[in-house]
């Protein structure tokens, strides 16, 4: 009789791999964890998210950010009207078509938003101290990779909702 070895099972993923539920929980405590860590503008997740959203992507309509962002268009109105009270989004008119406006950010929206990027960063790469060298570059390895993933794929969850 054979004995069980690590490797890949006959159809299917390696012997001794982790639940999936464990991986989806560990990346759940780690974005949970490193995203309140961010203080500066004591924004909201959603506003956050909204915010990098338009500073990668740039100037938006209403309508395409409530559909990227899975919301209403009413609480994306809401939430923008919010942001540009800060001073951290700024609504233009859209030159291509004079009835719409563009929703975009503002230089001080740019650095609350660099400022929690550098805040979250910043807990992460304490999250990485304490792991052994190994660990860290496992995480590194794996980070990067599903980042890679993640840019290359044809679209995005919120894309597949729509």
């Amino acid at each position: 009789m054979d004995t069980p070895q690590e490797g890949h099972g006959p159809s299917g993923p390696p012997r001794n791999a982790p639940d999936p539920d464990d991986l989806i929980i560990a990346v759940e405590q780690m974005i949970r964890y490193v995203r309140h860590s961010a203080r500066t503008g004591s924004l909201s997740t959603a506003a956050s998210s909204t915010l990098a959203r338009l500073s990668r992507e740039g100037p938006r309509r209403l309508t395409e950010l409530a559909r990227a962002e899975g919301v209403s268009q009413p609480n994306m109105t809401q939430l923008v009207t919010r942001l540009e009270r800060a001073g951290l989004v700024r609504r233009t008119a859209d030159a291509s078509d004079g009835r719409a406006v563009l929703v975009a950010v503002t230089s001080t929206g740019a650095e609350v938003l660099a400022a929690r990027r550098a805040e979250r960063a910043g807990v992460l790469r304490q999250l990485m101290e304490d792991m052994t060298g190994p660990e860290r570059e496992a995480t590194t390895t794996a980070l990067l990779a599903l980042a890679r993933v993640i840019r290359n794929r044809p679209s995005t969850p919120e894309e597949d909702r729509a």
